[in-house]
């Protein structure tokens, strides 16, 4: 469904940094704004950019990009120790408090987002009404052997490419992205070719590939970064908000990797799509707005 909705952009001091950000909606206080948490990292809100739609309902929905990606200042010199979970746990504070929405916000964080809204959820912060964990894994090493798994589900030729140029270092090689493209096409995005915004990110993050890359690694299935051992399996009892999880029936995010959220969340609910994988605000728009956008009202008070 096409609706124009008009965003409102700005730019929020962060450090010695600018956080870019984008209000869709009015921040009139009729109804607890929610902030749409991007994945990647790094990856940018432009493939997100379907969730504006939530403002339908006179609802303000807050986009934002990261710290080192998009519109917001990108610091490609920093390295491992400066791109922490920490750092956007701050950034995301800052973003708050500089919007003045203390009062009562939504959090929707979509893949990493998701694993960066499940991360600040656990801290109690003040102000916050609900989470929405969208196709994001509890931990990393269940990632990757899922990611494993559906790999070796890929053609024989495709798997033998992504073997051979990982081996020699060569990920950059286009014949290694060519391969790339068919496990994104069966397990990120579905919809072929990729709309205009998947596309969007996907060459931003070529063009700022840094904390992608240190946070991640090459790819989606590669992830050699310093989230390779991340868990917040053990913390997630310490989230005391209604959380909503969404996942695909193709998605990269398995259930395996998802199972933590329901089983750690009291009181979780978990709607899984079934003709999605990585993205059902792409893949599935209407039905996705529909569920999110009635989890959000249910929990505005």
């Amino acid at each position: 469904m096409s609706v124009e909705i008009v965003g409102k952009e700005g730019r929020a001091g962060f450090r010695d940094y600018e956080t870019w950000y984008r209000i869709s909606g009015e921040l009139d206080g009729k109804k607890p704004p929610v902030v749409i948490l991007h994945g990647g990292p790094g990856v940018a809100h432009n493939y997100v950019d379907a969730y504006k739609l939530l403002a339908r309902d006179g609802r303000a929905v807050i986009h934002y990009d990261q710290l080192g990606c998009g519109n917001s200042t990108l610091l490609p010199e920093k390295g491992a120790d400066f791109w922490t979970p920490q750092l956007f746990i701050d950034e995301l504070e800052n973003l708050v408090d500089h919007l003045g929405i203390r009062a009562g916000f939504h959090v929707l964080g979509q893949s990493w987002g998701g694993m960066l809204g499940a991360e600040y959820a656990v801290l109690q912060p003040k102000g916050l009404k609900t989470l929405t964990i969208a196709n994001s894994p509890a931990s990393m090493k269940l990632w990757v052997e899922e990611a494993n798994r559906l790999r070796a589900d890929l053609p024989q030729d495709v798997q033998e490419t992504l073997t051979r140029h990982e081996a020699a270092g060569t990920t950059d090689d286009p014949e290694y992205q060519q391969a790339t493209m068919v496990f994104y096409e069966r397990h990120v995005c579905r919809v072929v070719p990729f709309p205009t915004e998947v596309a969007e990110s996907l060459a931003q993050v070529a063009r700022n590939p840094t904390v992608y890359n240190v946070m991640n690694g090459p790819n989606e299935f590669h992830v050699i970064g310093t989230l390779k051992t991340w868990s917040v399996i053990d913390r997630l009892p310490a989230i005391d908000v209604p959380t909503l999880i969404v996942s695909g029936r193709h998605d990269e995010a398995t259930p395996a990797t998802v199972q933590p959220y329901k089983d750690g969340i009291k009181g979780a609910r978990w709607v899984i799509f079934e003709h999605s994988s990585h993205m059902p605000h792409v893949e599935e728009q209407e039905e996705c707005m529909r569920v999110v956008g009635s989890f959000l009202h249910q929990n505005d008070n």
